[in-house]
């Protein structure tokens, strides 16, 4: 049996601290208005739209439209930049490329104060088929007159449209305008229509709603133009989103949606990680009661575990991505919190069994750890394989674990529920987490604590007085 020295407790026990006091602290450096994160901590952590609140809408073309896998990739492509165009950024989305459908999920902007799902999804809708059309003409439902043959060009040969604050001309005061810039495909239909119009209007319409109807005051023959009046730099910017938006190949059905709002959210996770930390405390209070030194070194490893599953989470390893946590992520971790306990109960009871038969504190520890892990490892790996088959069957259709599984779901196509993958990965990383902490670091510090004096009593690990 190979001893192990008495440095190894503080070793093992700094790297702990060190790790859990900075996977929640992290390290920021700020200079003025500047924040640099160097490692992020338990502030970077980004909340799922159950905890930040949002919107998760359906979204499904018209009844009757056949949508092939090409149709879903553009329509993503263009939502995806929708969602950019309106500074959201944290968002989830997921095509359905079997039953045509798309799935957004997106969390309320930061300092958000109108919480309205409705004019949320309308925002995303409304990049359905975007038209430049002659005139500016309406009937009396308000709906653009004419054919297909008054269409100049379409969403699809807009290259870029931003939003400018500056001078038009020479001597020009500053004022809010578009700028728009349309692809080859558009340049000489545009051209054309510049100069047939001079004088006229060419409206841009975002499916049957006109949104801008501005007049043509020159022939534009390189395909860059502005679009200039008493615009606010917000209906500039709202403008320039819009156009920018693009085409899709078909019109954005909202299938259904669910929201949440940020309050109730922010209670729910509130009233989860108290708990978890009254737990915790509870729990460490028990063991240390209960199974005296074993249960220190399992308090200690527990702290190790809850520090390792939130870098796992914020993205502290460069290696392991930042994870979006939903309130079922944080059950994942309370639950394999007790998973943890479990491991430690296990061992704990073990060791107090080797020592009532009569063994040495050493060989008790060693022969306690060693009987222990078959039941340990049995237990977990079960919930390992349950952890990956949520994650497979709930999570992104186009992750490895879901395109491994596709041969067992294959009938069922893909279900993207966010909340429970969130819930199968912390599940997961909290029991790879436990094996590490629970079983690999707690068996070096109680092997090295044990070799100190005063813990050279067998009552301290479960024997006799």
């Amino acid at each position: 049996m190979r001893k192990v020295g008495k440095p190894v407790f503080f070793v093992v026990v700094s790297l702990i601290a060190l790790l859990t006091i900075l996977s929640f602290v992290g390290i920021h450096w700020q200079y003025g208005d500047i924040t640099t994160t160097y490692i992020k901590g338990a502030k970077d952590i980004r909340w799922g739209i159950d905890i930040r609140g949002g919107v998760d809408v359906t979204f499904s073309p018209p009844e009757g439209y056949d949508a092939s896998p090409e149709d879903i990739s553009k329509a993503q492509a263009i939502i995806e930049t929708r969602l950019i165009n309106l500074n959201i950024t944290d968002y989830e989305i997921y095509p359905d490329r079997e039953r045509d459908r798309i799935i957004v999920r997106f969390p309320w902007k930061s300092g958000e104060a109108d919480f309205n799902p409705e004019k949320a999804i309308q925002e995303l809708g409304e990049t359905a088929m975007l038209t430049f059309r002659e005139g500016a003409e309406v009937d009396a439902n308000g709906k653009p007159t004419g054919v297909t043959e008054n269409i100049i060009l379409t969403g699809n040969d807009v290259e870029s449209a931003e939003y400018v604050y500056g001078t038009l001309t020479e001597n020009g005061a500053p004022q809010h305008f578009v700028s728009l810039k349309f692809k080859d495909s558009g340049k000489q239909a545009f051209a054309d229509a510049t100069e047939r119009l001079m004088g006229s209007q060419i409206s841009i319409w975002m499916d049957d709603e006109m949104i801008s109807a501005p007049r043509v005051n020159a022939h534009i023959t390189d395909g860059q133009a502005v679009i200039e009046g008493q615009f606010t730099a917000t209906s500039a910017a709202e403008l320039a989103r819009k156009i920018q938006g693009g085409a899709l190949p078909f019109k954005l059905i909202t299938e259904n949606y669910s929201t949440i709002s940020p309050s109730l959210g922010e209670g729910a996770k509130n009233a989860m990680v108290l708990a978890g930390v009254l737990a915790y405390l509870a729990v460490c209070a028990f063991m240390i009661w209960k199974y005296r030194v074993p249960g220190v070194v399992a308090s200690i490893g527990l702290a190790g575990q809850v520090g390792l599953m939130v870098a796992t989470i914020t993205g502290f390893f460069g290696f392991v991505p930042s994870f979006t946590l939903t309130l079922p992520g944080i059950a994942g971790i309370i639950l394999s919190i007790g998973f943890g306990v479990d491991a430690s109960v296990i061992t704990a009871e073990r060791i107090k069994e080797e020592m009532a038969i009569g063994k040495t504190i050493d060989g008790a520890i060693v022969a306690g750890y060693s009987r222990a892990f078959t039941a340990i490892f049995d237990g977990n790996i079960t919930v390992i394989i349950v952890s990956i088959i949520l994650m497979g069957s709930f999570g992104p259709p186009n992750s490895l674990l879901a395109k491994a599984l596709k041969p067992v779901f294959f009938m069922f196509g893909p279900t993207t529920a966010g909340a429970i993958y969130s819930f199968g990965y912390t599940l997961l990383v909290g029991v790879v987490a436990n094996f590490v902490m629970g079983i690999f670091a707690a068996r070096l510090m109680l092997r090295s604590l044990c070799r100190f004096r005063p813990f050279r009593k067998a009552w301290l690990y479960g024997g006799e007085k």
